[in-house]
This record gives C-alpha cells, structure tokens and sequence, in this order.
C-alpha cells in the first residue's frame, strides 16, 4: 500500500448522537489512515435530510473531538453538494431509468430478497412506465448476469450476482433526495479517498457502488468492513435498537469497549493518550500493509 496516497472518511449520518457502533467504524478508519501516515476525512451524510436532527452534526464532531480524533481539512456536508450528484446522474444517460412502483407492489412481486432483506426490483418499468403511472423514483439498468466480486481487507473475498441479489437499484428517491449509493459514490470519487473502512453492515451495498464507480468512470477504493456491533437481542447497534448515546465525559472505557469488539484488547492503558498509542500499535500489527 502507498502510505502517501492513502485517503480514508468516517461519514455517519446526524439521525442522533454517536453510539458504539459508530465509535467501532470511526475508530477503525481512523486507525487504519493514521497507521498509513494518510489522510482522516469527516463527511457528514445529511443528504436524507427528513431524518436530519438540528444539532446533531455538531454534536458528532464534538464526540470525535472528546475521543481523540482529529480529522484533517475541512469537514463535509452532503446536504450542499446536490449539484454533483445531479451532474453524475446526468452523465449515466440511458443507464437510469423512471419508476413508478409503489413499495407495495414490488414486496408483492415475491421476485426475491436481496441480502441485505430489502426486496429485488422485478424491472416492470425497465421498458416504460406503464399507462397511467408517473415517475416516482429513478433506478439503475444493471446489466445481465453482472457479478461484482472484490477482496475486502477484513472479510475476504465477495461476491455479489447483482441482478438477482440486488436488482436495479433507485439512484433518486420518491421523496426527490438523492439514493445514498449515489451519493457515496460521487463524494468518495471527489475527495479523492482510496480507503474505505466502514461496519460490515453496508458490506452488501459495496458491489453496488462498485458497479456505480464503473460506469462513472471513478476508481475503485480499498474495502475494509469491520464487524456490527449488536444489542443483547442480536439485533444491529443503533438508534433504532435503543442504542445508547456514548459518554463523552469519561471516553477511555467507551473506547476499550471498541476495541475489544475490533478484536484488539489493550491492557495496562490509563489516559487516553495511552490508549491511542497503543491502538495504533496494535492495528499496525494486523492492517499495517
């Protein structure tokens, strides 16, 4: 890996304060672009703005701040940049297409279910709407039999059949805000980041963004996908599960906790300083390519 090139992002959405999921993925894409003398990113992904709490963007940059990270330039805001997803999806041509299906009817379709529990687009507008519908959203043309496969740095080798395991996925939303793979896609390209570590649980979207990258003409970054953190009923940690907000007054038991889930238990570490040193000695020992 060339250390100088490396450009890695932590990019949570501010739906409500950071909780220990959040704090795993940022610990560990902090670590890896530190450990490779790279760059650390913020982007905040307020580009579903409906679900954006006032406050909650700056609540998270104050969290990262009382943890002990500290990201380089000048933090993000995807809620400005509609401009570059207009002009990307512009550029995708005939490859999107508009749909007017209901959530009903394509849970009705019984097509199948994606990976990731969502239900498969069966493609009934892929040729036209029909008599009658109006464009609700607007997906995009996966070509027959695409398979994306790619290595992750964690999970190993991935393979996604996307046709049947994810289907022609929406780029612009019934609600007009643009689809987070569209989104992502545009501000990883434009910021120019090679490294992508994020929680497992958007492991399913990679080879959607990945098939995106191609079509855009963008690089393909890095992949490490760390694991979900969940609750006591196997649930995924978030704010919808009653995660629970981090304390911020006293972080170093908050960030042990992390670590030990990253599978890197520190002993003998007192202050947060302490703590930092030795987890990037540790994360050098296993990501330090």
């Amino acid at each position: 890996m060339d250390n100088t090139a490396y450009t890695g992002r932590f990019a949570p959405s501010p739906t409500g304060p950071l909780h220990m999921g959040s704090l795993v993925a940022a610990m560990a894409s902090y670590l890896d672009a530190r450990v490779h003398d790279g760059t650390w990113l913020v982007r905040i992904e307020d580009i579903d703005e409906a679900r954006a709490i006032k406050g909650a963007d700056e609540a998270i940059l104050q969290c990262l701040q009382a943890f002990g990270m500290r990201w380089d330039g000048e933090v993000l805001w995807q809620s400005r940049r509609k401009a570059l997803y207009e002009a990307a999806f512009a550029r995708l041509g005939e490859n999107a297409y508009p749909c007017g299906c209901t959530r009903r009817e394509i849970a009705d379709s019984r097509i199948g279910v994606a990976s990731d529990g969502a239900a498969v687009y069966p493609g009934t507008c892929r040729g036209g709407l029909a008599e009658g519908k109006t464009a609700r959203a607007y997906r995009l043309r996966i070509a027959d039999a695409c398979r994306i496969t790619f290595t992750d740095r964690w999970q190993g080798e991935i393979s996604q059949h996307l046709p049947s395991e994810a289907g022609d996925f929406v780029l612009r939303r019934a609600d007009g805000f643009w689809a987070y793979q569209l989104a992502v896609v545009v501000d990883d390209a434009d910021q120019q980041v090679t490294d992508i570590v994020r929680g497992a649980d958007l492991l399913d979207s990679t080879p959607r963004q990945i098939y995106l990258q191609r079509l855009l003409g963008m690089p393909t970054p890095r992949y490490l996908h760390v694991p979900v953190v969940t609750n006591s009923a196997g649930e995924k940690l978030s704010k919808q599960t009653g995660a629970l907000a981090l304390d911020t007054a006293n972080p170093l038991p908050e960030l042990l906790r992390a670590a030990a889930i990253l599978e890197m238990p520190l002993n003998g570490v007192g202050t947060v300083e302490q703590f930092w040193q030795s987890a990037l000695q540790g994360w050098h020992r296993r990501f330090g390519d």
